[in-house]
């Protein structure tokens, strides 16, 4: 009996992990649902939404333009590296700002904003918690959800494709910096490259992508805050989470978003 036990329960333990994982996602899928139904209803809370979009927007500015101008810096030199070994250093341009604007400056702008906004959410509504003020909303007949959440749903929605927008700009400005004032690469040729391969749609696909991740790093660091518990290291736990899956769930959404794009034929 004991050496079956011994053999039993590192599958009972998978079995209670992967019903734990299940129960999760479906309450955070209700959260969500909870959260978009509210979201397209009156009434707006204008004040709110502003404050946050100030804390997301112009309160992540300058660390979304320090990482944008140095990602595109160091990514023009490892592309003249290898693209000078077959004569297309000319190409560099194109290869940079279409790798910025499809991939990195949705991915990276978003995972910046994870790590700064995102566990700030989680912190600021696990505090709120844990110390029962939400609990006290909740009996003054107001919607936790509405006044907490929708303002900073919302507000990443909107900033953070802004940022990858001023993202794609910075890191397009690092590129020229060291492409043509280093590098000594043709300018014409750099530009007119660029001009000829970057089309507009490249830029609105990183868009789409920054939208999506917008909102599933909100709702990740709210959905963990809202429901922090045990005091202190419970806020800290929430906050941790909340970084750590929002910071993989950019990937994978990365992921299947390019197969989506390309299944349907938009990206060529």
């Amino acid at each position: 009996m004991g050496s079956m036990a011994r053999w039993t329960k590192p599958v009972e333990q998978l079995g209670d992990w992967f019903i734990g994982l299940l129960m999760s996602l479906g309450e955070f899928a209700k959260f969500t649902a909870h959260a978009v139904w509210l979201m397209v209803r009156h009434p707006w809370r204008f004040r709110l939404f502003m404050r946050q979009a100030e804390f997301v927007g112009a309160g992540s500015m300058f660390i979304v333009v320090l990482t944008g101008i140095f990602t595109g810096a160091v990514f023009t030199l490892q592309t003249v590296n290898a693209l000078q070994r077959v004569g297309m250093e000319s190409m560099v341009g194109t290869t940079v700002v279409l790798a910025v604007a499809r991939e990195l400056g949705p991915v990276l702008t978003a995972l910046m904003v994870t790590g700064r906004v995102g566990s700030s959410m989680a912190t600021e509504l696990g505090t709120m918690r844990v110390t029962e003020q939400i609990d006290a909303m909740e009996v003054m007949a107001v919607d936790p959800i509405r006044y907490l959440v929708i303002p900073r749903l919302i507000a990443c929605l909107l900033m953070v494709p802004a940022l990858t927008l001023i993202f794609d700009a910075v890191a397009a400005m690092g590129s020229y910096a060291v492409a043509i004032g280093l590098l000594d690469i043709d300018q014409g040729s750099y530009l007119s490259r660029i001009e000829w391969y970057v089309d507009p749609a490249d830029v609105v696909h990183g868009v789409y992508k920054a939208i999506v991740f917008g909102g599933f790093m909100a709702l990740v660091g709210c959905y963990k805050g809202y429901h922090a518990e045990g005091g202190a290291r419970g806020v800290g736990v929430a906050t941790t989470q909340a970084v750590v899956i929002g910071s993989i769930g950019v990937f994978m959404l990365d992921y299947m978003l390019t197969s989506v794009l390309l299944a349907w034929g938009q990206i060529e």
